[in-house]
Order: C-alpha cells, then structure tokens, then sequence
C-alpha cells in the first residue's frame, strides 16, 4: 500500500538539477567578489608599496626640534608650505630661461598654512605675506651660534636666521595655531610638479608681462609647463599690489594645480601616482613625521577634493607700509581680524560661506569703479532706460539719467572712451555683447554708451580678482572659467 502515494512524486527526482542552478549564481558572485577584492587589494599594496618607497626619497628635518609650550591642537591638519629659493640647483640654461640668475637668497620665497580638515573633504590655504611684520622667540642663530633674545624682523627672514625651526616658531607665535607637518619646496621640485602634471593652464584677461621674470602673457588661456609657472608666481612687477598681488596669482595657480592633479587621473593611477610623487618628493624637505600613512591619507584627500572644495585668502594687513627701524617697510597683520581667521582654522570651520558659482564673465576692472552715461541711439521708446537698469543691477555707476543720442538710427550698441581708461572700457563692452568700442581722447573717465538696434542684453561680468587682499575665494572662482 505505501508504494501507490509514491508514485505521484516521482517528477520531483528531476529537482535536484535545479539546486546546481542556485548554487552557480553564489559562485559566479563569489568569483566576481573575490575577482574585485583582489583587484583592490593589489591597487591598494601597489599604493602603499610605492608610498613606502617614497618615503625614504624625502629629505629629512626636524623642525620641532626643543620645541615647548606649543598652541594647542585643534581640529584637522595644518601644513606649513615654504618655497624657498634655490635657484643653485637650477641649470644654466634654465637660469637664463627663465630669469633666475643670481645668487640664492637662502630665505623663504612665499609661505602658506594649508589646512587640511578632519573629514579630509576641504582644503584651505591661507597665504602669509613674505613682508609681514613678525617677532622672533628667543634662539640660537644657526650661522654664527649666537644666541638671540626675541626680536623683531620680516617674516622671511626668519628662515636665514634660523631655518624651518625658527621659521615655524615664528609662525606658531603669530598665529596660535599648532602647525602639525612642515613641507619645503623649492624652484626645481616646483617646476618637476608642474611638468609631471602635464602642465598647469592659467587664464587671465589681460596681458602679464614683466621684465624681471621674463613673464610674457596675452589675455586668454595659457597652458604653462614648469618654468613658465615659475615665472608666474615670482612675478611681482605686473601691478601696484606688488607682492600682494603675487600671492593673488599664487592662490589663483595653487587652485589651478588641484583642478589639474584631480581632473588628470593621476591620483588614481599608482603607477602615474608613483612617477609625480617621485619628481617631487625626490626634491623637498619634510618633518619626520611625514611618512607613509600621511602621504596615504593626503593622496586618498585629493581625490575627494575640487575646486569647488579648496579655498583660499590672504592673512589680513591692517597697515601696509609699517616702518620699523633696521628692518625697513613692513606689513602689519590686522590683530583682530587674524585672530579670527586662525580661530576659524583651529575649529575647523570653512573660511567661505557656501555660495553658488557665479556665472558672471571675469573683467579686468570692476563695475563698480566705472561710470557710465547711456545714450539712446534709436527710436524705441525706454531702450536707454532698459540698458541702463541692466548696467546698474550688473555694478556699473550708471548716472541713471539716460538721455537720446544725436544720432538716432544707430544699429550696432557703442562704447565711447577715453584711451586713458581703455580697460574700463574693455571691460564695460563685454557686458554688452556685439558693442563696438570707439575711442575719443579728451572724454576723461566717463564712458558713454549708445544703444543700438542690435541690443538684446546686459551680460553679468565681475572683477577677476577681489578688491581686498584678504577676500576668501574658492577655487572654481579663480580658475578658468568651464
């Protein structure tokens, strides 16, 4: 009797071939799991392979060396960045390429405190003016053995005098912020960086020419390859901010340099990883306690950062030209408003407010410093009143009055200035797309527009670089525009 309720369940013999069917999903994931780990696990052993490697390439110091009674540690990471200038270990050729003769000065060409925060998800560099005011804690004098009471000096002169241990401890007495790592960069690892990269492209809207640095560029975009970025950032002689505005364009090649390095695929790439960081580690000088894990954690950091997530400012001066007897004209830090700001990097905290890109075309001179009649060139009625409220709400001084022009069957909208003030003119024609630009010598300072037939509309445009040194800006404000 039992065999009869067997029978109906003879079909289910034929299941068993379905469990293979299961079992063949979990190990083709498991192949592809562990394919995938693999793959990972080898990029990341080449990654720390070639990061230990490297280690052992980098110039050691010991900067902190006797330090005591040091700021207290706040939140994130903090650099202390020092070009030097060692232009004796730049080729002739170089040297008379790129205008580099003379004999070092054995003091630092340009500093900064690069701020890295806890998250690694920003990155804040805040430049530290070569002129600045500063005062020496009591030390030994590196050249002769001497020992020195606290004194007043430039600020980097500081390095001449004592090194990177005098340099960073200046720099700590300034600011009250403990500065964790020291990096030393000098002309020859500056220039191996830019060309490993493939070059770094800056964008200005006028011409940079100086004939201290052989600097010799049109308006537009330049693509520089390792010399010629030196040349950029050395040059002091392009305008009236003098050393001020070096470190603009500075801040302006450092955001260009991070835009470069994380759009390249270079820091995804170990073995690319491994050529760039070999042309400039093989060059630097770097505290002890910048090792692998470190260069690890810098390396993972610059893929999570953009342009849009670097920022960038200039301590704040509350008196240019500060005279101090044996040293000459100095730059005095505005206290307070220092103090802030190094707060603000000890909490951790953005120096910029999160704002939107602004879509505004970049102009050499800002509406704000031009004035403008509008002139009525046509017969359609409020077009003079229409230019001239777009003009406004865009910066210009506009005398809100426009008039009728004589001529009243103008076509193509026209700029008339004075040749004196030709780059507020430049700059006032690329809010009016189409305008032409016509010169009359004697006009003076008032720019005069006349709106033709073929006006559409005004064009946002703002000043290429802030009006204060020490405006905070973001990377993807002074980059090339998309």
């Amino acid at each position: 009797m039992p065999t009869p309720p067997r029978s109906p369940t003879r079909p289910q013999r034929r299941r068993p071939a379905r469990p293979p069917v299961r079992r063949r999903r979990p190990r083709w994931t498991m192949r592809m799991v562990t394919s995938l780990s693999v793959a990972v696990l080898t990029a990341a052993g080449i990654g720390h392979a070639v990061v230990t490697s490297l280690d052992s390439d980098i110039n050691r110091i010991d900067p902190f060396k006797d330090m005591k009674n040091r700021p207290a540690r706040g939140h994130g990471m903090n650099v202390l960045l020092v070009g030097t200038d060692g232009r004796d270990r730049i080729t002739e050729a170089e040297k008379k390429r790129y205008r580099l003769g003379g004999a070092p000065c054995r003091c630092t060409d340009t500093m900064m405190i690069a701020h890295l925060s806890e998250d690694r998800q920003r990155a804040s560099l805040v430049s530290l003016p070569r002129d600045s005011y500063a005062e020496t804690p009591a030390h030994t004098d590196r050249a002769t053995g001497e020992r020195h009471r606290p004194h007043p000096l430039k600020l980097n002169a500081a390095y001449a005098e004592g090194g990177p241990q005098l340099t960073l401890r200046t720099v700590e007495n300034m600011t009250h912020l403990k500065i964790d790592h020291y990096m030393e960069v000098d002309f020859t690892s500056f220039m191996k960086t830019v060309d490993v990269l493939g070059g770094v492209r800056i964008c200005t809207v006028r011409p940079l020419k100086d004939s201290y640095t052989g600097l010799d560029l049109a308006a537009g975009a330049h693509d520089l390859n390792g010399g010629q970025a030196l040349q950029y950032v050395r040059s002091r002689h392009l305008d009236g901010g003098s050393d001020l505005g070096r470190m603009q364009r500075q801040q302006r090649f450092m955001a260009a340099l991070i835009a470069r390095a994380t759009s390249s695929g270079v820091l995804l790439n170990p073995i690319k990883f491994r050529d760039m960081s070999r042309a400039v580690l093989g060059s630097v000088r770097a505290d002890k306690g910048f090792g692998t894990d470190e260069l690890l954690d810098l390396g993972q950091a610059m893929r999570s950062l953009s342009p849009s997530s670097s920022e960038f400012t200039t301590v704040p001066i509350g008196k240019m030209g500060y005279a101090v007897k044996g040293i000459g004209s100095t730059l005095k830090w505005d206290e307070k408003k220092a103090g802030r700001l190094f707060r603000t990097l000890r909490d951790d905290k953005p120096l910029a407010p999160h704002r939107v890109r602004s879509k505004a075309l970049r102009v050499d001179v800002a509406p704000q410093q031009i004035r403008v009649q509008v002139e009525n060139g046509t017969l359609t009625v409020g077009l003079a009143r229409r230019v001239d409220s777009g003009l406004a709400a865009t910066g210009f001084r506009t005398t809100r009055v426009p008039v009728n022009a004589r001529d009243r069957s103008v076509v193509r909208t026209v700029v008339q200035y004075d040749p004196r003030w030709d780059r507020s003119a430049k700059s006032l024609a690329a809010a009016l797309p189409g305008s032409e630009l016509r010169a009359r010598k004697g006009q003076g300072p008032l720019m005069k527009v006349i709106a033709g037939a073929d006006f559409r509309e005004v064009r946002k445009v703002r000043a290429e670089v802030p009006t204060q040194p020490d405006s905070v800006v973001t990377g993807d404000e002074v980059g090339c525009a998309p």
